[in-house]
C-alpha cells in the first residue's frame, strides 16, 4: 500500500464530510431565497445553525459509513469511474432515504427541531453533485500529480511466454494508459517471487506461461500476502467469458456459460432507458436537428434530408436506419426508395468502384477515403457524427437501441463468417464498444469482438460507461 493512495483515501473521507456539512448549509440559504417550486410560493422555513450542524453531521456520518461498507473507500485509485459515480448515487439515495426515516422517527427524542423537508431535499442534491465534482477533481489530480512524478506509477508485471510481437496491442493499451510502469516478465519463477516478496510490484496480469500448476498457485498465494492486486486475461487472448452460472445436475457441479445476461426483467430496463434517453436527446438536439435538415435542403430540394438506408437487425431482418444525407442525392445507393433498378444499379456500381480503389479497411466493412460523391455540409457532420442523430427516431419505434452491435447493410451481412452472426442475435445500436474504442482502427475482426465482448457481458452501467466515452470520442475525435 502506497503513501499515495493512504492520503488520497484520508482525503475523499474528510471531503466527503465537509461537503454533506456544506450541502445543509448552501441549501439552508437557497431556502432563504425562494422554494424554486413554480407557482406554490411555499412559506419560508429555515432552522437555526446549531440544529442544523447536528442534521448535516449525522447524514455525513450515515453517508461514510455506507461508502465504506459498499468499498467507496477502497485503496485503489485505478478503478471504473462510471462504476464509482453510479454507486456514489446509489448509496446517496440510501443515505436519504435513512436519514429521513431516522429524523421523523425520532423527531422530538434525539433532535429538538425538525428541519424543513425543501431544506433536507436541496441539500440532497447539493450533496450528489459536489461530491461527484470532488471525485472528478481528486482523479485529475492524481493523473497529474503521477505523470508530473510528483507520485510514483504503479509498477505493473505481465507474465507471458508470448513474444512482444503477439501482444502488442495490449502493450499499447496498458501504456495509454499512463498510470503503469511496464515491465513483461522474462525471468523464472523464483526472480518473480522475488520481487513480490521486496515489495518491488503493485499489480501483475497473467496472460500465459510455463510454469507448472504448483508455481502458478504459490505465485498467486504471494500477491494475497504482500498485497499486489492480480489479474488474468483467459484463454489466450480470447473474450472471457464471464457471463456465468453455477448449478447442479444431481449432485454434479456444472457450470453454464450464457449468451447474454440479457433477460425479460433486463430487456425491459433497458428498452425504458433507451425510450427515456431518446426522448430527451430528441429534445435537446431539435434546434440542431432542424438547421441541419434546412442546410441539406437548401442544397438538393427535391432529394430527402433525412437518407434512408436498408440494414440488417435480430434474425437477420431488414429495416431503415435514418441517417442525415451527406452524399449527393443521385449517388446515393437506393435499395430503400422506389426507383428504377437502372438508377439503383448506377449508384451501387459507383460506391463498389470506390470500394475497390479507396477503401481503407478491410473484410466486409468499408471506409472510402476521399470520398468524391460528399456533400458541402459533409464535413461538418460527418465530423461529429451529426448525421447519427436521427436514428434516436429508430430507438423510439424499437428497430434500434442506444447501445449494442451495429447493424450492418445486406451485402456487408452476407460476407459475415459464421461467428460473426452472433451479432444478429440481438438489435442494432448507435453507439457500442466499437465506436468508443480504437473507433475506425479497428478491421471488422476487431469490432466483432468487441461487440461479443459487449453481449455476453452486458449491464446497465456498461451502457452508460459506452454513452459517456461515446461524447468523449466525438467531441475530442478520439
Amino acid at each position: 500500500m502506497k503513501k499515495q493512495e493512504i492520503i488520497f483515501w484520508i482525503t475523499k473521507v474528510i471531503l466527503d464530510f465537509l461537503l454533506v456539512i456544506a450541502s445543509f448549509f448552501i441549501a439552508r440559504e437557497l431556502r432563504l431565497i425562494s422554494d424554486f417550486v413554480p407557482w406554490l410560493n411555499l412559506q419560508i422555513q429555515t432552522i437555526d445553525i446549531y440544529n442544523l450542524a447536528i442534521y448535516s453531521i449525522i447524514w455525513a456520518l450515515i453517508l461514510i459509513s455506507l461508502f465504506a461498507i459498499h468499498g467507496l473507500y477502497k485503496i485503489k485509485t485505478i478503478n471504473s469511474k462510471i462504476k464509482e459515480f453510479w454507486n456514489i448515487i446509489l448509496f446517496w439515495f440510501y443515505s436519504f432515504v435513512f436519514f429521513s426515516f431516522l429524523v421523523y422517527l425520532w423527531i422530538w427524542f434525539i433532535f429538538e427541531t425538525e428541519i424543513p423537508r425543501l431544506i433536507a431535499f436541496f441539500a440532497f442534491w447539493i450533496s450528489i453533485f459536489l461530491i461527484i465534482l470532488e471525485r472528478i477533481w481528486l482523479n485529475n489530480l492524481f493523473y497529474y500529480l503521477m505523470n508530473k512524478k510528483v507520485f510514483s506509477k504503479n509498477n505493473l508485471i505481465l507474465i507471458t511466454n508470448k513474444k512482444d510481437s503477439e501482444i502488442k496491442y495490449i502493450l499499447d493499451d496498458i501504456n495509454k494508459a499512463k498510470v503503469y510502469n511496464l515491465k513483461v516478465s522474462t525471468e523464472g519463477f523464483n526472480p518473480l517471487c522475488t520481487l513480490i516478496e521486496n515489495k518491488e510490484v503493485d499489480e501483475i496480469i497473467y496472460i500465459d506461461s510455463d510454469f507448472t500448476k504448483q508455481e502458478k498457485f504459490e505465485i498467486w498465494e504471494l500477491t494475497r500476502i504482500f498485497g499486489v492486486r492480480y489479474r488474468y486475461l483467459a484463454n489466450s487472448f480470447d473474450i472471457t467469458k464471464s457471463n456465468t452460472e453455477l448449478s447442479l445436475i444431481n449432485e454434479i457441479p456444472v457450470l453454464e456459460i450464457k449468451s447474454t445476461p440479457l433477460n425479460w426483467w433486463n430487456m425491459i430496463l433497458k428498452r425504458i432507458f433507451d425510450i427515456v434517453s431518446s426522448l430527451f436527446w430528441i429534445i435537446i438536439f431539435s434546434p440542431l436537428l432542424l438547421i441541419i435538415y434546412i442546410l441539406i435542403k437548401l442544397e438538393n430540394p427535391k432529394a430527402p434530408a433525412v437518407f434512408k438506408n436498408k440494414r440488417i437487425w435480430r434474425d437477420v431482418k431488414e429495416f431503415n436506419l435514418y441517417k442525415f444525407r451527406y452524399l449527393k442525392w443521385e449517388y446515393c445507393t437506393k435499395d430503400s426508395y422506389s426507383v428504377s433498378e437502372e438508377e439503383k444499379k448506377k449508384a451501387l456500381n459507383f460506391e463498389e468502384k470506390l470500394i475497390k480503389n479507396n477503401s481503407t479497411r478491410k473484410g466486409p466493412l468499408y471506409k472510402i477515403k476521399n470520398d468524391p460523391r460528399k456533400t458541402k455540409i459533409w464535413t461538418f457532420i460527418e465530423k461529429y457524427s451529426i448525421d447519427e442523430l436521427p436514428q434516436f427516431f429508430n430507438v423510439i419505434v424499437w428497430n434500434m437501441s442506444l447501445v449494442w452491435p451495429r447493424p450492418h447493410q445486406p451485402r456487408e451481412v452476407e460476407k459475415y463468417l459464421t461467428h460473426h452472426k452472433r451479432l444478429l442475435t440481438i438489435k442494432p445500436w448507435i453507439t457500442g464498444m466499437a465506436q468508443v474504442n480504437w473507433r475506425d482502427e479497428n478491421n471488422f475482426d476487431d469490432e466483432a469482438k468487441l461487440d461479443t465482448f459487449y453481449i455476453e457481458n452486458w449491464s446497465i452501467l456498461l451502457d452508460l460507461k459506452i454513452i459517456a466515452k461515446t461524447f468523449s470520442s466525438v467531441i475530442r475525435r478520439k
